[in-house]
């Protein structure tokens, strides 16, 4: 929808100009060693591993750093254990907001995410509050000047994808859990270059936000998103894109 914009795209674009490599490093660092652990050191046998791996690579993360966070989730080097949680709560008008987090003290951790719920406006909430109104998704961002819109749609929905929207510059695709990887590879396979791809958590519905809550909502996401422990942070809202002025500056 031109003029309006949503979190996932919002923080797709952000992300796009972080300069913060470091911190982006250790959320990394933490999720190769986490994927490891749940699913074994060999990235072809190893899906969320593969996918970490190659998140690494494209920050330009030495291999060194790699091969070391991997070896310690496997647990051939000691190295600190994290644990996988998910936070949920509600920002100013209602947002619903989703977190997933590797934490290695979670009682440090929610006592952090529920002071900054509360600084900015919003609650924290019991877990399931707000996860049903998530789905689980492959989501693939493209700029349109990789395809055409027509070769596009016919090269994701032969590999599995469910569908495909507009974002200003930009084709967001949104696939099952179990057709990301194919989809992704089907792209690959024709030269597409992806610009970013992961499993989110994709809202079914959205909350217009205008004025002091668009602005309010915006710097709770965006400390949730700086937070150590802080993967990934998903929410249900829509703006007008002047509201991400503040931002994105």
């Amino acid at each position: 929808m031109s003029g309006h914009s949503k979190w996932a795209s919002i923080k797709h674009k952000k992300a796009a100009a972080d300069s913060k490599r470091g911190k982006i490093f250790t959320k990394i660092i933490r999720e190769l060693a986490v994927a490891a652990r749940s699913g074994g050191g060999d990235p072809d046998a190893n899906p969320r591993l593969r996918k970490a791996i190659s998140d690494a690579k494209a920050v330009n993360m030495p291999a060194d750093n790699i091969k070391r966070a991997i070896l310690k989730g496997t647990g051939q080097l000691e190295g600190t254990t994290y644990e996988e949680m998910t936070y949920e709560g509600y920002g100013p008008g209602g947002v619903a907001i989703f977190i997933e987090v590797l934490t290695d003290n979670k009682n440090r951790t929610v006592s952090e995410i529920r002071h900054l719920f509360t600084k900015h406006g919003g609650n924290m909430g019991e877990s399931g509050c707000v996860s049903w109104m998530f789905q689980r998704k492959g989501y693939i961002v493209v700029e349109k000047s990789q395809a055409e819109e027509d070769t596009l749609l016919e090269i994701i929905l032969e590999a599995g994808a469910e569908d495909m929207g507009e974002d200003g510059s930009n084709y967001e695709i949104f696939t099952t859990p179990d057709a990301y990887e194919d989809v992704v590879e089907a792209l690959k396979a024709k030269d597409i270059e992806i610009d970013t791809s992961n499993l989110a958590y994709i809202p079914q519905n959205y909350v217009k936000l205008e004025g002091k809550q668009a602005q309010q909502t915006l710097n709770l996401m965006e400390v949730l998103e700086e937070h150590d422990d802080a993967q990934n942070v998903w929410a249900n809202f829509d703006i007008d894109e002047e509201e991400i002025t503040k931002f994105s500056s």
